[in-house]
């Protein structure tokens, strides 16, 4: 054998591998030139079923694959050509010549390709096939976003637009979310089959209306494109709320809750006819494709939707049923939890409104109005209660916290507060005893399983309570947490006071409230708060309040309630969640009598003798007028026999008709039952038959004896 004989074997060898890798490899071989013109290439090259190697030798292979980033492409072989290193595994898009609507993805490997001596001989490119793992990776990518961005909100219809943000235009060119009326309201959805008769409410809505552009139907009884700039078709408008006319496949799917996907949506469908409206937006859009699927919940049906094809080719298969039936069972979730907050929201709404005085008590010195924010969060609460002496408690507070059991809570402080208010106690120790409650909550709540949701929640709550008297013109306030107090004096000046700060209640901390007393001259504003007011600056002016309190006076306090939430609503920090605005006027001069009283025994006629006259003109009837001067003689009596000078007599002809005997004296009295042989201790007891009410307040310089009979005529 010569030695050109094993050269020429190895070639022929040489040759018949390099045949066989091209006939052979599952994986596309191109061989280009200097040119970029393909001079081989083998069957397994992506797109060469629809075409034969003689049609694609000797053209630049850019011209003959559809690329969609062609110059991309072209600039990145180039770049190899002329000097650059090898590029591995780079992700190419191109559209088939025997399927330009379906994009393909290929995954390209670009070598130059050296003789020996150095010379550039061309390219050599390896291409795989890599379309369904792309496509299965824009699914993963699709659940991905559909579980990061649909459900952030306790909103269904927020919840709605979020996902058809998500699917237009990744998977469909129209998305229409349909949701089960009822199910907005919070109530239960109704069992599978969904009734043909149920109401369904268009949710949301989104096209790629316009140049390519998408548009989100935002604005409800439009359905408009409002990001492309032009209608976008719809059977009917956001906000709608119908039941749907079948048979169709969305009737279908809502009655065994199984999608439908509907490849060709052309004219000779029959069910098209069973819905002309939607039948109308289908041919209006273009739309060629598409794909339904209920939204369910433990056999519940919450909605449906609805996503079509008009300029995306490729009709709807098997993957992206999957797809969707994934993406609903996510959303249909969001969409319960949120009808599930909705629902609870709704009922702590009601119980807080249940729970809160139908409108504050009026007053002839004192009107009031309060302001919650969020008005309906449940844990709220304003009070106004009535005192002795013509005094009103003013409370606001709330618990930390929202839902039903905030509302629960709420009304049983507010309970316990009315009860303390009614002995009289000073707002310091009233707010003492209610964080003794507090606490009592609190310990009860550590006590539940820990696998209540409660018991990792912190029972606290902020108050601040407040007694006004129009007859001193004083105001006194403590308050839990940290509580703010304005007052607007009649010539329109602000000035802030400073409200003790304590903790707040059910809290370990056992610091003592503390209380403030100030003069509040007639016809102020006063706007008390559980919450620190934004805006306040060091000098004292609420400049978020400055406007309405100047324009207070002569204007309904209804109209300034909303004022001052405007002004609080255009301001960075944080709002209040609880305000009660009161008004001050001035206690009429001739509806009280007030006498300084000897301490001699011969005082008690003189008392009953003051009263009958201050009563008589009055107009008090004579029945009534009997009962309080025997309950006057008995106050007085007490006074002489067991207090200590100085004595006042007072009367006050307000809602109640009110008689009160002041005294040096600290001792308390008791009510007793005497025995059939004592000769006295029935007088507390006479007087408790005799009036509606009665108790002791206690003051600096002794006590008060209060009585409250039923108000005289007019």
């Amino acid at each position: 054998m010569t030695q050109s004989e094993p050269n020429a074997h190895r070639n022929g060898a040489e040759a018949a591998m390099l045949n066989a890798l091209f006939s052979q490899s599952p994986v596309g071989l191109h061989l280009l030139d200097r040119e970029l013109r393909v001079v081989r290439v083998n069957t397994a090259a992506p797109g060469m079923r629809d075409v034969s190697p003689q049609e694609i030798v000797g053209r630049r292979f850019d011209e003959v694959y559809g690329l969609a980033d062609a110059d991309e492409v072209l600039a990145l072989v180039r770049g190899v050509l002329d000097g650059g290193g090898p590029v591995v595994g780079h992700l190419v898009r191109r559209h088939g010549p025997g399927d330009p609507d379906r994009e393909h993805f290929n995954e390209v490997s670009v070598f130059r390709l050296e003789a020996p001596s150095g010379e550039v001989l061309g390219i050599a490119m390896a291409v795989v096939e890599v379309t369904a793992r792309e496509e299965g990776r824009a699914r993963e990518v699709l659940l991905e976003m559909t579980r990061e961005h649909v459900g952030r909100t306790l909103d269904v219809l927020e919840t709605c637009q979020e996902l058809v943000d998500v699917l237009v235009p990744r998977v469909a060119d129209i998305a229409v979310v349909e949701v089960v009326d009822a199910v907005l309201r919070g109530d239960h959805p109704p069992l599978a089959p969904l009734p043909p008769d149920v109401p369904l409410r268009r949710a949301a809505f989104r096209s790629t209306a316009g140049g390519g552009g998408t548009g989100t139907g935002t604005d409800a009884g439009t359905g408009t494109g409002t990001d492309a700039g032009i209608d976008a078709p719809q059977a009917h408008p956001l906000g709608d709320v119908r039941a749907l006319p079948g048979p169709t496949p969305y009737t279908q799917a809502l009655s065994d809750l199984r999608p439908r996907a509907v490849a060709s949506l052309d004219e000779d469908l029959p069910w098209l006819a069973a819905d002309p409206a939607r039948a109308r937006a289908i041919r209006a859009a273009g739309a060629h494709t598409l794909i339904t699927a209920p939204l369910t919940v433990r056999d519940t049906v919450l909605g449906l939707i609805s996503l079509y094809r008009t300029r995306q080719g490729e009709p709807y298969d098997e993957d992206d049923v999957s797809l969707l039936l994934q993406v609903a069972d996510h959303t249909a979730l969001s969409i319960d939890n949120a009808r599930r907050y909705t629902r609870e929201h709704t009922i702590a709404a009601t119980v807080q409104r249940q729970l809160l005085p139908r409108r504050p008590s009026s007053h002839p010195a004192l009107e009031t109005t309060p302001l919650l924010l969020p008005p309906d969060s449940g844990g709220q609460w304003y009070d106004t209660i009535p005192l002795s002496g013509a005094r009103t408690g003013l409370a606001v507070g709330g618990v930390v916290g929202r839902g039903l059991h905030a509302a629960a809570v709420m009304g049983q402080l507010r309970t316990v507060v009315r009860s303390l208010a009614a002995f009289d106690v000073e707002p310091d120790e009233l707010l003492a005893r209610l964080n003794d409650t507090a606490t009592f909550l609190a310990a009860e709540r550590a006590t539940l399983p820990t696998a209540d949701p409660l018991h990792r929640q912190a029972l606290a709550a902020r108050f601040a309570y407040a007694v006004y008297d129009p007859l001193t013109l004083t105001c006194t306030v403590a308050g839990a947490g940290s509580p703010s107090l304005v007052v607007v004096h009649a010539d329109g000046s602000t000035e802030v006071r400073n409200v003790p700060a304590g903790s707040l209640l059910g809290s370990e901390d056992k610091t003592p409230f503390a209380a403030t007393a100030f003069t509040v001259p007639e016809g102020s504003l006063l706007i008390l708060c559980d919450t620190p007011l934004p805006a306040l600056v060091a000098s004292g002016d609420a400049d978020a309040l400055r406007r309405p309190a100047e324009q207070h006076r002569g204007r309904p306090l209804e109209d300034l309630r909303d004022d001052v939430l405007y002004a609080l609503a255009g301001t960075a920090e944080p709002g209040p969640t609880a305000l009660l605005l009161a008004r001050t006027h001035p206690f009429p001069a001739d509806r009280v009598g007030v006498w300084r009283l000897p301490d001699t025994p011969t005082v008690v006629a003189t008392a009953r003798g003051l009263v009958r006259d201050r009563l008589a003109d009055w107009g008090v009837e004579r029945e009534t007028a009997h009962d309080t001067e025997l309950i006057v003689s008995e106050l007085v009596t007490n006074a002489v026999r067991y207090g200590s000078p100085p004595l006042e007599l007072r009367v006050i002809n307000d809602r109640a008709l009110t008689c009160e005997v002041r005294d040096g004296s600290a001792s308390t009295p008791r009510l007793r039952h005497a025995s059939v042989a004592d000769e006295g201790g029935r007088g507390l007891f006479i007087v408790a038959q005799l009036a509606q009410a009665w108790g002791t307040r206690y003051t600096p310089e002794g006590k008060i004896i209060w009585t409250e009979q039923n108000p005289p005529p007019g």
